[in-house]
């Protein structure tokens, strides 16, 4: 009787043990490759492309439980400036939907910027003129350009409504670029891009949004705040001058 022929687990095993890994030729690749003892040497991992950078996830409630979420998912999905919760400068929430039937000029703001004066300055006259006529001011401190925004938020809004009399809400500092963007100003940027790409470029960059929280313009860090008054107007449906 001819002999049995050994499992097919045991000879793999003795081809290994036979074939020491500093005994083995190596491998070569190309046309011809001569493939030397899989158990010689390691292949090579395969190499995929890099994953795109994943946006923070949070956890938020739902029947029975918790959903994680992502970030950029919420700003994506997101249809108005009216979807967003944002921190107020002394880290509560604020529900933006507050804002529902109002007139927003949303800017990044900076204490230590060659614009910081005029703006400021302008911001004031502005909500002054309009506040009751259903105009509001949201501004973001940003420490992202040049680093001229470096202090507190209780230093911020003491800047802000002691030099230049601010009455607007000043909000939490935030990032405006980069991996760490706060949902709102992702919505921003994705809603109205500028001639020189979606990234906000400056301090003071400026977004204005309707009544029913759609962003219809974009105006960049040294457009006067002044100058946008008859956009702001037509959105008023006020016919005043200043």
């Amino acid at each position: 009787m001819p002999p049995r022929p050994a499992p097919l687990l045991s000879c793999l095993r003795a081809a290994a043990a036979a074939t020491p890994p500093s005994s083995a030729a190596p491998l070569r690749y190309g046309r011809h490759a001569r493939v030397a003892s899989p158990f010689a040497v390691p292949l090579p991992c395969p190499r995929f492309p890099r994953a795109a950078a994943v946006s923070p996830l949070v956890l938020r409630p739902i029947a029975g439980g918790f959903a994680l979420f992502s970030m950029a998912s919420a700003a994506s999905s997101a249809s108005s400036v009216h979807d967003f919760t944002v921190k107020d400068a002394s880290g509560k929430d604020v529900d933006l939907s507050t804002y529902k039937g109002k007139v927003l000029l949303i800017v990044n703001v900076a204490s230590q910027c060659g614009l910081t004066n005029s703006n400021y300055t302008e911001l004031s006259q502005l909500y002054e003129k309009y506040k009751d006529q259903g105009f509001e001011i949201l501004a973001f401190p940003c420490n992202q350009f040049g680093g001229q925004e470096p202090g507190t938020n209780e230093e911020i809004v003491q800047f802000a409504c002691t030099r230049f009399k601010a009455e607007y809400p000043i909000f939490d500092k935030v990032d405006v670029n980069g991996d760490n963007t706060a949902p709102i100003y992702k919505f921003l940027k994705s809603s109205k891009g500028s001639l020189f790409g979606e990234n906000i470029k400056w301090n003071f960059s400026k977004f204005l949004v309707d009544k029913e929280g759609r962003v219809v313009e974009r105006y960049a860090p040294t457009t006067s705040p002044l100058s946008i008054e008859k956009d702001i107007k037509k959105l008023l449906g006020s016919s005043s001058t200043l």
